[in-house]
């Protein structure tokens, strides 16, 4: 099994349900990705770094930061971090804050950025885009570049069509409908299993 396919299935089994659910945006959805549980798992951060560095090679070369915004983003750049170090091509983490401290520093961007950092910003999940424009523009206010962003998962509902208007490329390890049909093949495996195990 690659290390891809053992990411979906990991998404799957631990992080997409199907049902009703409303979203940060307002929106409904038929299924909800909480990226969390896999991104904070032991396994989830291996693989979300080694997948995600693999991608990062072949389309954002030159990285010398990554993070985003607080606390979706976290173990997906902690992990990227990590993997990095692995590979001898070291690449910092950061955190950005929803808002400047109140005290200490005042700071925003946590992590000792450099205004000379060329930034990966990531995300867990992504819908409009928010989250990651509040780090674009936090990390653009401090000075550095922001290269590309990469999210775990695009639920493609205008996130990507947002960023790209803004000139910045979007990777995205999956797509929410691969996820959604791959909880739905797995849903109906289980309930098949079922049937044929009370048979």
């Amino acid at each position: 099994m690659d290390d891809r396919f053992r990411l979906r299935t990991l998404l799957v089994e631990r992080s997409v349900r199907l049902g009703d659910f409303t979203l940060a945006s307002g929106a409904r959805s038929n299924y909800y990705v909480d990226a969390r549980r896999t991104t904070m798992s032991a396994e989830g951060q291996f693989l979300v770094g080694k997948v995600a560095w693999a991608m990062l090679g072949q389309h954002v070369p030159g990285i010398t930061h990554v993070g985003g915004l607080t606390m979706g983003a976290d173990p997906v750049a902690y992990a990227i971090a990590h993997r990095s170090w692995l590979e001898g091509r070291p690449v910092d983490a950061f955190s950005v804050r929803k808002q400047a401290k109140e005290h200490g520093m005042g700071q925003r961007i946590e992590g000792g950025l450099p205004d000379y950092a060329r930034c990966l910003v990531v995300e867990d999940s992504m819908t409009t885009g928010g989250s990651a424009l509040q780090a674009i523009e936090a990390v653009r206010a401090h000075g550095a570049t922001v290269a590309a962003v990469l999210t775990v998962v695009d639920r493609e509902e205008g996130a990507r069509t947002v960023l790209e208007a803004e000139k910045i490329p979007v990777i995205a390890l999956f797509s929410g409908r691969e996820l959604l049909e791959a909880a739905r093949e797995s849903d109906q495996s289980s309930s098949l299993s079922g049937i044929t195990r009370h048979k």
